[in-house]
């Protein structure tokens, strides 16, 4: 039996994008991603609840990514959750879970935060 893993969210960025090439050369692309959600409280208040998702792209998209991303942008993005493990400076394994994303769709207008809104995805 397979599984099925499957993100997709849509959000502004909190930062602009951070573009790294690893030692072979592989483009990859950083960014964080806030979601927020509107609820009322018991109290009959209203309540906005922000999370935040980190999010990685190989390739092509990281460096499209790179280029047309800015902080605030909004964004589609659809991909896969992935947690990777590593050692931390004493030593100690710690992990992180982010989504891969395989589709990266800016939205907005084309003068969102000056960026062109005709992007090559």
């Amino acid at each position: 039996m397979s599984g099925v893993n499957k993100a997709i969210i849509v959000g502004r960025l909190g930062a602009d994008p951070e573009l790294k090439y690893t030692p072979n050369g592989n483009a990859v692309c950083n960014f964080s991603l806030a979601t927020s959600e509107k609820f009322k409280t018991k109290s009959g208040g209203e309540k906005e609840e922000t999370q935040w998702h980190r999010i990685c792209c190989w390739g092509k998209t990281a460096e499209i990514a790179a280029e047309y991303l800015a902080k605030g942008r909004e964004v589609y993005i659809d991909g896969k959750i992935k947690t990777r493990s590593y050692e931390d400076k004493n030593g100690v394994k710690k992990y992180s879970t982010e989504i891969e994303a395989q589709t990266v769709q800016f939205l907005g207008g084309k003068n969102d935060n000056n960026k062109s809104g005709d992007v090559p995805f």
